[in-house]
């Protein structure tokens, strides 16, 4: 289930609670169900990922990160299919309770259109290397990740905790939305050798010195963003605590510069943490 990749898709979810919170309190069972389902999709993902590099011949001995269960033989696929299709019912359960919990009913407008934007999001967490033509393989990752992990979670979880919207918070959505993308860049870089063989990616596409300056733009441009928003909407100097967390974000891009192969395997959690780090140090002192 590659739990180490939650606190990411978490993070999405925190920075809007945070922003949420600047508008009254929030319903625990509405907290509760939405930190649930954001945690289901992100397994979804990571199983149907597994599923699909394997049927694709990407996981190979080769590959340069971790292993995993079918990779090792210790799950079969036929287990894998079972898991993936539990997985996603227990998805479209979650979801429906929070939105239930949120609105009240299903049979509304905004209940409706939030379900809809489920369902793609379901379909997006199993389609990343799944299926016919998954994006994931012709270099489309990038921009999926920057809409469902920085633009659909947090303005998603904001909006579910709120039922308001203001295009002010598109600024931190947009940060976390840069730093999900150079998590998924760095995790391409350190495969681009592998890679090559079965897929197209960005850095792939870029090459290894133009994709650690893709990764460099992608850091500094989440930093400014969040920095831009707190100068306009934040008026306690206690609120920007978050800032403290940015000498891991410099440490994260020197790695990125002067490793390669499995070496940048570190980089990647490092930069996982330090993003979820940063949307709870907004969420403790928001």
């Amino acid at each position: 289930m590659r739990l180490r990749t939650l606190p990411l898709s978490l993070a999405g979810i925190v920075a809007g609670l945070a922003i949420s919170l600047n508008c009254g309190p929030l319903k625990v069972s509405v907290v509760i169900s939405l930190v649930l389902t954001t945690a289901l999709l992100q397994i979804l993902s990571n199983l149907s990922n597994e599923l699909g590099d394997t049927l694709n011949g990407t996981d190979t001995a080769e590959r340069q990160g971790i292993h995993y269960s079918l990779q090792d033989g210790e799950i079969s696929l036929s287990e894998m299919n079972s898991l993936i299709a539990a997985t996603a019912v227990l998805c479209c359960i979650s979801g429906l309770l929070m939105i239930y919990f949120s609105f009240g009913t299903l049979f509304a407008l905004e209940p409706l259109l939030l379900v809809l934007l489920g369902a793609a999001a379901i379909w997006a967490a199993m389609h990343y290397t799944l299926g016919k033509n998954p994006y994931g393989y012709r270099g489309k990752g990038d921009i999926f990740v920057f809409i469902f992990f920085g633009l659909v979670s947090v303005l998603g979880a904001a909006y579910i905790c709120t039922h308001s919207f203001s295009l002010l918070w598109a600024l931190p959505a947009t940060a976390i939305g840069c730093w999900s993308v150079a998590v998924l860049n760095v995790n391409n870089i350190r495969d681009m050798k592998t890679d090559a063989a079965t897929r197209t990616t960005v850095a792939i596409k870029l090459g290894l010195k133009k994709a650690r300056i893709y990764q460099t733009i992608l850091i500094c441009a989440g930093w400014i963003l969040l920095i831009c928003f707190s100068l306009i909407a934040l008026k306690r100097t206690v609120l920007y605590c978050y800032i403290l967390t940015l000498p891991l974000f410099a440490m994260h891009l020197k790695g990125v510069w002067t490793r390669q192969d499995k070496a940048l395997d570190p980089m990647l959690p490092l930069l996982v943490i330090s993003t979820f780090a940063t949307a709870l140090l907004m969420l403790i002192f928001g």
